[in-house]
């Protein structure tokens, strides 16, 4: 998880899951940003044999699920950080989890 889309995560990103699991007959759906137009991304692609697909220019609802799920998770990310590191709570002597847990006292 990276709080930008570069090239380098999404070619990372790819090497890993080629790590872990050799998946035959792969399809790699993504949007039509910069990164996976690149000469590097496509070659890589190839060389793992995952067929490519793309959304169609203008159009964000091929890939709406996606794009849904990746705003709840985001979502969820940010509440969990405010939660466990600056919502105080009366019963942790108006202290935050993560201070309550890392007090020495």
């Amino acid at each position: 998880m990276s709080e930008y889309n570069n090239l380098k995560l999404v070619t990372d990103t790819v090497n890993k899951a080629f790590r872990k699991r050799k998946v035959h007959e792969t399809v790699l759906h993504s949007d039509r940003g910069y990164q996976n137009k690149s000469k590097k991304y496509n070659q890589l692609l190839k060389k793992h044999k995952i067929t490519v697909s793309m959304s169609r220019k203008g159009n964000c609802y091929d890939n709406a699920c996606i794009e849904s799920f990746f705003s709840h998770f985001k979502a969820t990310k940010r509440y969990m950080s405010y939660y466990n590191n600056k919502r105080f709570q009366k019963r942790l002597n108006n202290l935050s989890p993560i201070e309550f847990g890392t007090n020495d006292a």
